[in-house]
């Protein structure tokens, strides 16, 4: 078996239309799909999207997804700037001293890892 890669991961979110907005101006993401209930949006240049998917059941919380940004320090700033909500602000993480990271959440309350790029 030869699985190579991830073309996409599911978020749940209560309105696709509401999420792609919020993706694509905060995140400044692209629409790589837009089909009724298939919605995938990814940053520029990525292999792999987030599927958009509309669901009444929401459980909002830490998805294990991590984001990663060169210049975190801007990017965090940028994204607060834009409204975006941070449930842990950039710090030194607590299993590695040499490790930062930052968690914000989108309107569902799906929290996301940013972490810095790595040389």
């Amino acid at each position: 078996m030869a699985i190579e890669e991830i073309e996409t991961i599911a978020v749940m979110v209560s309105d696709g239309k509401k999420a792609k907005k919020w993706y694509t101006d905060k995140l400044g993401f692209e629409i790589k799909s837009d089909e009724e209930h298939w919605i995938v949006v990814a940053p520029k240049g990525s292999k792999t999207g987030i599927h958009l998917c509309i669901d009444g059941q929401l459980e909002p919380g830490n998805q294990g997804i991590v984001l990663k940004a060169d210049g975190i320090e801007k990017t965090c700033q940028e994204l607060k700037q834009k409204g975006v909500e941070f449930t842990r602000e950039l710090g030194k993480s607590e299993w590695d001293e040499n490790l930062r990271y930052a968690i914000f959440k989108d309107p569902d309350g799906n929290e996301f890892w940013l972490m810095p790029k790595e040389d």
